[in-house]
C-alpha cells in the first residue's frame, strides 16, 4: 500500500475519490483552493491542509482533480518547491494531450514522476469506485499507481505520457455525440406520435443500447439536469478533442457539430448535466418538448 497521498481538488468528483481512498485504508491529505469543500473529508478520516505545499510537502503520491489544463500548470508550478524528490503526481482531471506531456517533461527535470489518468464514469462511478481511468506513463510509474488507483476504478495503462488524455477524448468524443443522438431519437418519437418511453423501452436490448441511452435516456424523460458531468465541462472536452485533432491532421465534422451544440448551451446553463443537450434541441424545435414533467437544473 502507498501511504502519504496529497489529493489536490475536491469538487464534484473528487469527494468521491477521496472516500473511496479512504475507505481502502490509504493515508490521505486533501487540499482544495476553496478550503470549505474540503472540510466535510476531515469526518471520513482524510487530513485536511491549510495550504498546498503543506498537502504536498512529504506526500509519495499525488493526486490532482481540477478543473482545467491551466489550473493543473498552476498548482503544479505552486507546488513544486516543496514536493519530495521522485514522488509520483497523477493528474486526474480532464487536460490537452499536449498539456500532459508539458506536465510529465517539468516534474522529470525536477527529479519526479507523472502519469495523466483521467477518468469517466460521472459522479455515480466516483462514489462506486467504478470509474475508467485511462493512464498514460511509464509502466513502472503504473503499476506502482494501480494500488491507488483500484480503489476508484478500473485502470488501464494506454501509452506514454498524454495517451491518457487521448483516451479520455475519445471517450468524451462518444459521449457528447451520443448524447445529442438519443435526445434527437427521443424528441422525434415524441414529436411524431410514438410514446418515447415505449420507444427506449422497445429498442433496449438491440443495437442502439447504450450506457447513455441507459443512465441519460433517462435522465431526459425524467427531464433531470441535475449535473452528474456540467455542459461546461463537456464544451471544454469538445474543444480539447478538436485541437487534439488539428494536431493529428484530421477533419472531425461530426463532434465539431456537437461542439457547436454545447457551445449554444454553455451561456444559459453552464453547470447543468450534458443531458442538457435535449435542451437545445428543444430551442430549435419550438412547441415541441418531451415529456411534461418540470425541468430539474439543480
Amino acid at each position: 500500500m502507498v501511504t502519504g497521498i496529497a489529493f489536490l481538488g475536491i469538487g464534484l468528483m473528487g469527494d468521491p475519490m477521496v472516500r473511496r481512498l479512504l475507505a481502502a485504508g490509504h493515508a490521505v491529505t486533501v487540499w482544495n483552493r476553496t478550503a470549505a469543500k474540503a472540510l466535510p473529508l476531515a469526518e471520513a478520516g482524510a487530513t485536511v491542509a491549510p495550504d498546498l505545499a503543506s498537502a504536498v510537502r512529504g506526500a509519495g503520491m499525488v493526486i490532482s482533480m481540477l478543473e482545467a489544463g491551466p489550473v493543473v500548470g498552476a498548482v503544479l508550478r505552486d507546488a513544486l518547491p516543496a514536493l519530495a524528490p521522485n514522488a509520483l503526481w497523477i493528474d486526474m482531471s480532464s487536460t490537452r494531450q499536449d498539456e500532459a506531456q508539458a506536465f510529465h517533461a517539468l516534474l522529470t527535470v525536477q527529479g519526479q514522476r507523472f502519469i495523466d489518468a483521467p477518468v469517466s464514469g460521472g459522479v455515480g462511478g466516483a462514489a462506486a469506485g467504478t470509474l475508467a481511468i485511462m493512464a498514460g506513463g511509464a509502466q513502472a510509474d503504473f503499476d506502482e499507481a494501480v494500488p491507488v488507483l483500484q480503489a476508484m476504478g478500473r485502470p488501464t495503462l494506454v501509452g506514454p505520457a498524454g495517451s491518457g488524455q487521448v483516451a479520455k477524448l475519445c471517450n468524451q468524443l462518444i459521449v457528447g455525440a451520443t448524447i445529442n443522438v438519443v435526445a434527437e431519437a427521443l424528441l422525434l418519437a415524441q414529436a411524431a406520435g410514438a410514446d418515447p418511453v415505449a420507444m427506449r423501452a422497445a429498442i433496449r436490448g438491440g443495437f442502439a443500447e447504450s450506457k447513455i441511452l441507459d443512465v441519460h435516456g433517462q435522465r431526459m424523460l425524467e427531464r433531470n439536469f441535475v449535473a452528474g458531468g456540467q455542459v461546461k465541462t463537456q464544451l471544454k472536452d469538445q474543444q480539447n478533442i478538436l485541437a487534439a485533432a488539428q494536431a493529428a491532421g484530421l477533419q472531425l465534422p461530426i463532434t465539431q457539430l456537437v461542439t457547436e451544440r454545447y457551445q449554444s448551451l454553455v451561456q444559459s446553463v453552464p453547470q447543468a448535466d450534458h443531458a442538457a443537450g435535449l435542451l437545445g434541441l428543444e430551442a430549435l424545435n419550438p412547441g415541441v418538448r418531451l415529456g411534461d414533467a418540470p425541468d430539474r437544473l439543480g
